[in-house]
C-alpha cells in the first residue's frame, strides 16, 4: 500500500524572516510573492487588517497554484492607537524607537492556512506585547547601526540584538513576534496532512 503523497506547501511571502522560521520545521516548501493591496480599509482595526491581509495573500497564491496548501501571513505593530510600519530609513527607525521608549508595542501576527483542494482553511491571530525599556538616543543609534532593522515593523529585530531594547515580552508563541507563529502553524499543518515533525 503506497503512502498518501504530501501536498505541496507554499509560503505566500518573500520575507526572509518568515522563510527562516518555516525552514525550522524541516518540511519542504516553496515561496511565492502574493500580489495584494495592503491598504487598510476605513475604520479597520489592526487585528482585522492583519487577518484580512493574511487571507488575501493565501488566496492570491492559491489561485495560481491549485492543489497546494498555502500559508499567508501578515503582521501589524501598534503603539497606542498608531500603526507602526517598516521604518525604511535610519532616521525614521531612530525616531520610531525613540517614540517607543518606555512604552508597550503590540504585535498582531495573522496566519491563514488554505487548502483549497480540500475546501478547508484555518486562521490564527497571535498577539505579542513588547515593553521597551527607557532608551537614550545614543544607544538607539548604536543599535540601528549594528542591526540595521529598517525592514522590520517596529524598527527592531527581536531575534538578534533588538532583544537588548526590552524590559519584557509577553507572548504565547515567541516566533509570532518574528512574523510566523510556529506553535499554531505546526498543528494546522498536521491537520492539513503535512506531518510535523
Amino acid at each position: 500500500m503506497s503512502a498518501v503523497p504530501r501536498p505541496r506547501l507554499i509560503l505566500a511571502s518573500t520575507s526572509r524572516y518568515r522563510r527562516a522560521l518555516l525552514e525550522r520545521l524541516c518540511v519542504p516548501f516553496d515561496c511565492a510573492a502574493p500580489q495584494v493591496d495592503e491598504t487598510a480599509l476605513q475604520d479597520e482595526t489592526p487585528r482585522a487588517l492583519a487577518a484580512r491581509l493574511a487571507r488575501l495573500k493565501a488566496e492570491a497564491v492559491a489561485a495560481a497554484h491549485p492543489g497546494a496548501v498555502v500559508i499567508g501571513s501578515d503582521q501589524v505593530a501598534v503603539r497606542g492607537s498608531e500603526a507602526l510600519g517598516k521604518p525604511g530609513s535610519v532616521e525614521r527607525c531612530v525616531q520610531q524607537l525613540l517614540q517607543s521608549s518606555g512604552r508597550e508595542v503590540e504585535f498582531l501576527t495573522a496566519v491563514f492556512l488554505l487548502d483549497a483542494a480540500a475546501g478547508r482553511s484555518e486562521q490564527c491571530v497571535d498577539r505579542t506585547v513588547v515593553r521597551f525599556r527607557s532608551l537614550a538616543r545614543a544607544e538607539i543609534e548604536r543599535y540601528v547601526e549594528a542591526d540595521s532593522p529598517l525592514d522590520c515593523a517596529g524598527g527592531f529585530k527581536a531575534e538578534s540584538l533588538g532583544i537588548a531594547l526590552f524590559d519584557r515580552i509577553e507572548s504565547a508563541d515567541p516566533t509570532g513576534l518574528t512574523g510566523l507563529p510556529l506553535i499554531w502553524l505546526c498543528g494546522a499543518l498536521r491537520r492539513a496532512g503535512i506531518p510535523v515533525p
